[in-house]
């Protein structure tokens, strides 16, 4: 699997963490879109860079991370095809892969802990798509992104 993960200056450590956390997995190839410092960057920067390597499929899936996750949360999901989670538990980002085949995870640094946000990583990771009755929402998601772009 191909991984775009990317954070402003309020998610820098939790990104660090996850990176630190996946190398061993050999089925996991991450690519680091930064920020790599704590200055003060603005996180729709980063948000665009995983999205974009979401949505024209450069990549399987991204790891976007911010102070609360809700700034990349509502930058990812102005992407085509980009279907971003912002998840605080196992329940949430359990949920998101199995019923909404999320492929971008969003977490907040300031909001969860290093333990639990592994934790949500690799629930995230393994939980495959559901399928059935779900596929049919992604379809009318799918069907709204069409019609917008008018």
């Amino acid at each position: 699997m191909k991984l775009a993960i990317g954070a402003d200056h309020g998610g820098l450590e939790l990104k660090q963490e996850i990176v630190k956390y996946l190398q061993p997995f050999k089925n996991i190839e991450v690519s680091d879109f930064g920020t790599a410092a704590r200055d003060s960057v603005d996180y729709p920067d980063y948000g665009k860079k995983v999205s974009e390597a979401v949505s024209n499929k450069t990549v399987d899936r991204g790891i976007l991370i911010c102070g609360t996750g809700i700034g990349m949360s509502i930058v990812a999901n102005r992407y085509p095809q980009v279907r971003a989670a912002l998840c605080h538990d196992h329940f949430t980002a359990r949920m998101s892969r199995l019923h909404n085949d999320a492929n971008v995870l969003v977490m907040g640094e300031r909001v969860i802990g290093k333990g639990v946000a592994l934790e949500i990583v690799k629930t995230w990771l393994e939980t495959e798509f559901e399928g059935g009755r779900h596929q049919l929402r992604l379809n009318k998601i799918a069907d709204i992104e069409k019609s917008l772009k008018g």
